[in-house]
């Protein structure tokens, strides 16, 4: 198989987005959320994120794998690339899957992040694809979750060359393991990349900053407690 040039759009680096089945998306949210609004919430926030990569200059293809067919019929309206997974295998997995397939394809970087991230922006993208630098050496930039206990995004220079393993810890753990295997590891900090949306505290954080943003009008009608947390009383009083 003939590999493509490096000016190509698949040797630059791709984009992978997980997005798990909708009927398991934001559990977390579940006190707050009834199910209907939180897979709404979860697809509003995924095109947020589609949106924001479409923009970024020298970003190569944007690839969504997920086990979800209304997911990838949203990603397919976003002219992305799907990845299509017979069932929900996690997040790991997912992204996993998505670095062997970009690097299967040409690709001599890929970057992973969440759907659930909708305050990125292409500035930050475009910062972190600037980070990783050019050169043959591998290499891996991460992005620490605005807590630095987790991780919010991964490039990996090649696809291959580092193994992702996201969750409680996974900032600390991906250090480690960068470390262990001798590759330069830079750590770039975006405040709107570093922001997911888990805990209902997240979200009252996420309905502050789309304040205005009609997509996100229907969180404000759903819970009494989340318009209390994002006017900074405690709902619990």
């Amino acid at each position: 198989m003939s590999v493509p040039p490096a000016w190509s759009t698949d040797a630059a680096a791709w984009a992978i987005v997980p997005v798990k089945r909708l009927g398991a998306a934001k559990q977390r949210l579940a006190g707050i959320l009834p199910p209907e609004a939180r897979c709404r919430l979860m697809l509003v926030m995924l095109q947020d994120v589609l949106a924001t990569l479409a923009k970024v200059e020298g970003l190569g293809p944007i690839l969504v794998v997920t086990p979800d067919a209304e997911v990838a019929q949203i990603a397919q309206r976003h002219g992305v690339r799907v990845l299509p997974e017979e069932r929900d295998r996690g997040h790991n997995a997912a992204a996993t899957a998505g670095f062997a397939h970009a690097l299967a394809h040409g690709a001599a970087a890929a970057l992973t992040l969440p759907a659930d991230a909708p305050c990125v922006t292409p500035d930050e993208v475009a910062r972190l694809l600037d980070a990783a630098g050019p050169g043959p050496a591998p290499r891996v930039v991460l992005v620490p979750s605005h807590d630095r206990d987790g991780t919010n995004a991964v490039l990996a220079a090649p696809p291959d060359a580092f193994p992702v393993s996201f969750g409680p810890g996974s900032f600390a753990r991906h250090l480690a393991q960068a470390g262990a295997r001798g590759l330069d590891c830079r750590v770039v900090e975006l405040a709107g990349l570093g922001q997911d949306v888990d805990e209902p505290r997240d979200l009252a954080a996420l309905v502050a900053r789309k304040r205005g943003a009609p997509a996100y009008e229907f969180l404000q009608n759903e819970c009494g407690a989340l318009r209390e947390m994002s006017s900074g009383q405690n709902p619990s009083e």
